[in-house]
């Protein structure tokens, strides 16, 4: 954990907004680096990352505002608290709406999306650790387990450090679907990108400390059940795709 990297002029640099800074750049990079691959103006792919930042930290924070409607405080408009899902939401939104009026086709656009999106989450849970923004896990004696003494919910109890689970499977998620873009069906990449991103946070669920709501489920193994539910519809719509373009 180290919640300030290090100072400039005795201005600390904190470890959760650089690696949000990086992680944007790093989407963006690639992302203009497929739309320049597809003949479509890079440029855009930076305006487009931004804008869906911008809005994915937005919408994060609302969906955790009116989560927590009931417990708010000062704290709870600091920089920690923010639902992935929330900002997913927005995100994908914004993404769609800049498509259209950039006039770029949605489907191709959904194959090219998918590894940088998953890489910059990676990146971003990474400084979501070194911040001890509070979204560890259950105790645990595990060798990796770690306590977090000066997280913004203070533990002194060795627990699951769930970020590095998540930033690990983003990461490796990522590199998968980075290496099989151009070979695959563009639906199919996005399904593959939300389906298993469905899967990993369904499982991280399982070690952290949220509230159950339905079923035995929290609220996050429910919006992981509907993002695999989606991702396998879009598996099978590409490859019902593929299948009608080789009988042409």
């Amino acid at each position: 954990m180290r919640p300030v990297l290090f100072e400039v002029f005795g201005l600390p640099i904190n470890s959760y907004g650089v690696s949000k800074a990086a992680a944007a750049l790093v989407a963006g990079y690639l992302l203009a680096r497929e739309f320049r691959r597809l003949g479509w103006d890079g440029e855009k792919a930076w305006s487009m990352v931004g804008w869906a930042t911008v809005a994915g930290f937005a919408g994060g924070k609302l969906y955790y505002l009116a989560e927590h409607a009931a417990s708010l405080s000062p704290h709870s408009f600091g920089p920690a608290g923010f639902t992935w899902y929330g900002g997913l939401i927005a995100g994908s939104l914004t993404v769609v709406v800049l498509a259209r009026r950039h006039r770029i086709p949605l489907t191709p656009l959904a194959g090219i999306v998918a590894a940088p999106l998953s890489i910059a989450y990676g990146i971003g849970r990474i400084g979501c650790f070194l911040a001890g923004d509070g979204t560890y896990g259950k105790p645990s004696d595990l060798p990796w387990a770690m306590a977090f003494p000066h997280g913004t919910v203070p533990t002194l109890v060795r627990v699951h450090p769930t970020a590095l689970y998540e930033a690990a499977l983003a990461l490796a998620l990522g590199a998968l679907l980075w290496a099989v873009r151009t070979r695959l069906a563009p639906l199919t990449v996005f399904g593959l990108y939300a389906a298993f991103s469905g899967i990993a946070r369904f499982l991280v669920e399982e070690v952290r400390i949220n509230r159950e709501v339905l079923l035995g489920l929290t609220q996050p193994q429910l919006w992981s059940l509907l993002l695999v539910a989606g991702g396998i519809a879009l598996l099978l719509t590409g490859r019902r795709t593929a299948v009608l373009a080789a009988v042409r």
